[in-house]
């Protein structure tokens, strides 16, 4: 008797996962041609792969990250056991800490990018305020015409 766990290799997705994988693989491109091409062909299919589009959020970001990961082979291998225990729960600890450094990573660069903006706009504010005060406040050259004069 063996100590390891038998584990069956993971199965082939079927032709419906095969071709939502091709098609993220292409990117949104992909997935506007088959909308448009679904809306000349059948016009209820095209809403159909519309909502699908939307419901999925195939054209956001969060899942494009998801998408990429899942496309490359990341997923399959992540989640797949390999019967030890420790080992597992190391990857498991390991894979958990990296996706919240990378959303703190990514919430830091979204800090970084606002303090820029901040700080460029209070620049171009500045520079307005001193232009403004720079400029000489001139009186209107044109006299105001009496009552009824033309």
């Amino acid at each position: 008797m063996s100590a390891y766990a038998y584990s069956p290799a993971p199965a082939r997705p079927g032709w419906f996962a095969r071709a939502l994988n091709w098609l993220d693989e292409r990117g949104p491109i992909s997935w506007i041609a088959v909308m448009v091409g679904s809306f000349i062909f059948a016009g209820p299919l095209g809403l159909v792969v519309l909502g699908f589009i939307l419901i999925t959020g195939r054209f956001g970001k969060g899942c494009r990250r998801t998408h990429a990961r899942r496309a490359c082979g990341f997923d399959i291998h992540a989640s797949r056991v390999t019967g030890n225990s420790a080992f597992d729960a190391y990857k498991a600890e390991t894979l958990t800490r990296l996706e919240r450094e990378q959303d703190e990573f990514e919430a830091f660069l979204g800090r970084l990018r606002e303090a820029r903006d901040k700080a460029e706009f209070d620049q171009y504010m500045d520079e307005r305020a001193h232009a403004a005060a720079e400029q000489p406040e001139t009186e209107p050259t044109e006299q105001p015409k009496a009552p009824g004069a033309y």
